[in-house]
């Protein structure tokens, strides 16, 4: 006499089939949410970019009017205390990357600050022309 399986001598668990289905579902998730979450990774560097330029700016704009003269180097309003911290380049990813832009008569001062970032913006520009 041979034995029949029946439903309930079967394991519980799913088939190869089943979990090849669920996995091709969350590949075609993943293949529709990964480009929009890079995208909003850049644009949140872009943000972030925009902000430490506005705040480097703003300081050493202060730091002109309070001292009648443009700081020596970015570290001179950390000094001061005009900044707590040089802020870190979000594309470059380091403190030291900012250019210096002296001003126009050719003084060793901070006039101005760019990123020291070679790409380009998703706007087509340069980041570092910002």
């Amino acid at each position: 006499m041979t034995a029949v399986a029946t439903p309930a001598d079967r394991q519980p668990g799913f088939t190869l089939i089943e979990l090849l289905v669920v996995m091709a579902v969350l590949a075609v998730l993943a293949s529709l949410v990964a480009p929009r979450y890079m995208d909003k990774v850049d644009t949140a560097r872009e943000t972030v970019l925009r902000q430490d330029l506005l705040g480097l700016r703003t300081a050493i704009d202060q730091f002109y009017r309070d001292q009648a003269r443009y700081p020596q180097t970015l570290d001179e309003l950390v000094l001061k205390r005009y900044i707590r911290a040089i802020p870190v380049d979000p594309l470059t990813e380091s403190a030291t990357s900012w250019i210096v832009v002296p001003p126009r008569d050719g003084a060793a001062e901070v006039f101005d600050v760019k990123s020291g970032a070679k790409q380009r913006a998703r706007d087509g520009s340069d980041y570092a022309s910002w």
